[in-house]
């Protein structure tokens, strides 16, 4: 992966039913992508008040 990627993963488990943590580098926002044979889906992550979840952007 480049160092210019606009998303990072930071996290992911699973083989044939992965869930992952991916990171906007511009906005901070995270995403929670979850695959399971042909489905995904990919969906912002939110804290407990419904807020997204934000990870602090390094210029």
């Amino acid at each position: 992966m480049g160092g210019n990627e606009r998303f990072v993963k930071i996290y992911s488990q699973g083989v044939t039913n992965i869930t992952q943590i991916w990171v906007d580098r511009e906005t901070g926002v995270n995403y929670v992508f979850h695959e399971d044979g042909y489905a995904g889906g990919l969906t912002p992550l939110l804290d407990r008040d419904g807020k997204p979840v934000i990870t602090p952007v390094n210029n």
